[in-house]
C-alpha cells in the first residue's frame, strides 16, 4: 500500500539509509528533508519517488519552511524525526549557544514540525521520534554529552505527553532510543569506537517499525540497543 513518508534528517547515516530503503517500494512517496539539499539530490537521484527539500531545524522559521514545503501535500502517513545535533564538551565549557542549538534541533524543532504538520497527520499517521539511549532513564551516561542527552530526554517526554494529549485522535506517536550505530555522529561522540550495528541494519528496523508498530502501540519509548559504548 502506498504511503507518503517524511524523513527529517535524511542526508547521512541512518536517515539516508531509511530513504534508500523506503524508496525501493516505488508506490511510496518520500520527502527527504535536511539542511544539505544538494547532497541529498546527488544521493537519491536514482529514485523518482524521492523529493529532496532543504529544512533547517536550527532556524527560527521552522513553521514557515514546512508550510512552503508541504503546501500541496494533503496528508502524511509516516513522519520520522531523525535529525540530531551533538555537542561533545565538558559541562563547564558548554555555551548558551550550544544549549540553544541542541534543544532547538533535538526537541523544540521536532515539536514545531509536528505542530505544523498536524492537519496532514490527522488521518491516522505514525510519528516516530528518534532519541538516544543517552536520553533513556536509568542507562549509563557519558561525560561531554550533557546538552545532547538532556535534549534527547526531553524528546522522550514529548512523546509521552503528545500521546496523552492526542489519545483520542488517529495520530500515533512512538519513540525509539537508539544505542550505538556506526555513524558519523557516533564517531563525533566516541572517536575510534566501532559499533556492532550498521546504519543499514538500524534503518531496516526503524522502517518496519514506522510502517507497522502504530497498529498496537502509542506513546511508547523503546530502547533499541546492542551496546551503549
Amino acid at each position: 500500500m502506498s504511503k507518503t513518508i517524511v524523513v527529517v534528517g535524511a542526508s547521512r547515516g541512518i536517515g539516508k539509509a531509511m530513504v534508500d530503503l523506503f524508496a525501493k517500494e516505488s508506490s511510496h512517496k518520500i520527502f527527504a528533508l535536511s539542511r544539505d539539499e544538494e547532497k541529498m539530490r546527488k544521493q537519491f537521484s536514482a529514485y523518482a519517488n524521492v523529493e529532496c527539500r532543504s529544512y533547517d531545524l536550527s532556524a527560527n522559521d521552522c513553521i514557515a519552511q514546512l508550510e512552503h514545503i508541504f503546501s500541496t501535500v494533503d496528508h502524511i502517513d509516516v513522519l520520522i524525526n531523525n535529525a540530531g545535533y551533538l555537542v561533545n564538551k565538558p559541562f563547564e565549557d558548554i555555551t548558551a549557544r550550544d544549549f540553544d542549538r541542541s534543544y532547538q534541533v533535538n526537541v523544540i524543532g521536532v515539536m514545531q514540525t509536528v505542530q505544523t504538520l498536524l492537519p496532514k497527520l490527522e488521518k491516522g499517521a505514525h510519528v516516530v521520534n528518534i532519541s538516544s539511549m543517552g536520553g533513556f532513564q536509568g542507562t549509563v551516561k557519558f561525560p561531554g554529552l550533557m546538552a545532547y542527552s538532556t535534549s534527547k530526554a526531553a524528546l522522550v517526554s514529548f512523546t509521552e505527553m503528545f500521546a496523552e494529549e492526542y489519545k483520542d485522535s488517529k495520530i500515533k506517536m512512538n519513540c525509539l532510543c537508539l544505542g550505538a550505530v556506526q555513524t558519523e555522529m557516533l564517531h563525533e561522540a566516541f572517536p575510534g569506537y566501532e559499533a556492532l550495528v550498521t546504519p543499514d541494519k538500524m534503518a531496516e528496523y526503524i522502517c518496519n517499525f514506522a510502517l507497522t508498530a502504530h497498529q498496537w502501540m502509542h506513546g511508547r519509548v523503546i530502547p533499541v540497543s546492542l551496546t551503549t559504548p
